[in-house]
Parts: C-alpha cells; sequence; structure tokens
C-alpha cells in the first residue's frame, strides 16, 4: 500500500495557499494603496512556497492524477517568477502585474484542460474548475495587456487576479484530489 502523506501534504498546501492567495487579493482590492516593495516580497515568498507544493502535489500520485499533473513544470515557473518578484521588490507595478498575469493565465490554461480530463473522467465537478479557469485566464490576460498605467485601479486587477486564481486552485484540490487510505501502488507491466 501506498503512503497518502504527500497527497494529504498537496492537497493541505493548495487549500492553505489559496486561501491566503484570496485574502491575499481581498486585501488588495480594500486596500489598494499598500507598498509595492512589501507587496513584491510577500507575492514572492508566497509563489516560491506555492510552487513546491505544486510540485509535491506533482510526485503524490493522487488517486486522481488530474489536479497536479501539470504541476512539475508549473511549479518550477511559479518558483521562479516567485524568485523575480521577491528578489527584486523595486520592480514597476507594470511588470509585477505582467509577471503574475503571465502566471495566471498560464494556471487557467492548465486548469482549463484539467477540467476537460476531469469531464471525460467522469467527476460531476468539472464544470466548475472550467468556470473558475475561464474566469482567472480572462483577469490574467487583463494584467497582461492592461492599459492601466500604475495606481490603485492596477491594484484592484492584481487584487481580483488573486482571488480568482486562488479560488480556482481551492476549486481544484477540493473537487479534484481523492485520497483514500488504503490506495493500491500503480501497476507497471
Amino acid at each position: 500500500m501506498r503512503s497518502t502523506s504527500m497527497i494529504r501534504a498537496a492537497k493541505l498546501g493548495y487549500i492553505v495557499l489559496s486561501a491566503v492567495f484570496c485574502a491575499l487579493g481581498i486585501w488588495m482590492i480594500v486596500q489598494p494603496g499598500s507598498s509595492a516593495a512589501q507587496l513584491s516580497r510577500l507575492l514572492g515568498i508566497l509563489l516560491i512556497a506555492f510552487g513546491i507544493v505544486k510540485m509535491i502535489g506533482y510526485y503524490s500520485r493522487d488517486l486522481y492524477r488530474l489536479a497536479f499533473q501539470h504541476d512539475l513544470a508549473l511549479g518550477i515557473l511559479t518558483i521562479a517568477m516567485g524568485l523575480l518578484i521577491a528578489l527584486r521588490p523595486g520592480w514597476a507595478l507594470n511588470l509585477l502585474c505582467l509577471l503574475l498575469g503571465i502566471e495566471v493565465v498560464t494556471d487557467g490554461l492548465f486548469k482549463l484542460q484539467t477540467s476537460l480530463d476531469a469531464r471525460r473522467f467522469g467527476l460531476e465537478t468539472w464544470w466548475l474548475i472550467l468556470a473558475f479557469a475561464v474566469v482567472a485566464g480572462g483577469l490574467g490576460v487583463a494584467l497582461v495587456v492592461a492599459p492601466i498605467n500604475g495606481g490603485q485601479a492596477l491594484v484592484k486587477l492584481l487584487g481580483a487576479s488573486l482571488v480568482a486564481d486562488g479560488v480556482l486552485n481551492l476549486c481544484v484540490a477540493l473537487c479534484a484530489v481523492k485520497i483514500i487510505a488504503h490506495q493500491q501502488p500503480d501497476i507497471v507491466e
């Protein structure tokens, strides 16, 4: 039998960090005048942590193999983005939004594929993942092509993108990660 500790750690990490991203996004919407340098450092650290959780998820070999199927590449990308953002907190807000927009669009596209795979797999909540993937991806695109030059409106858009991506990842963790205590190891033919 296989240990479920890595799957549990990945699922819990997804849930906790998704909730933190949602809370940070809401805070950015409500308090858009926050320090950009502090915000960059915090976002960078959170992205690095989430990248590590994604990689743990990829290697956890959950039962459905849906939620974490792309998370090796996404984990590496997320850690790289987190390092860039944390180590360069003085970057302009527009560049921060561009990097995070790319991250959110990429995550949304991969979760779109996850939703379609979940549909073929027979999960009834596949449409929920699809809906949040489209919303998060759309907000990510808005961040990348935002005609807004700095200011509070851009911070609010960034906050909305973090909330959407956080809800998307929370939805994926709750809907597509199945943990069974007595899961059998894969059979290699």
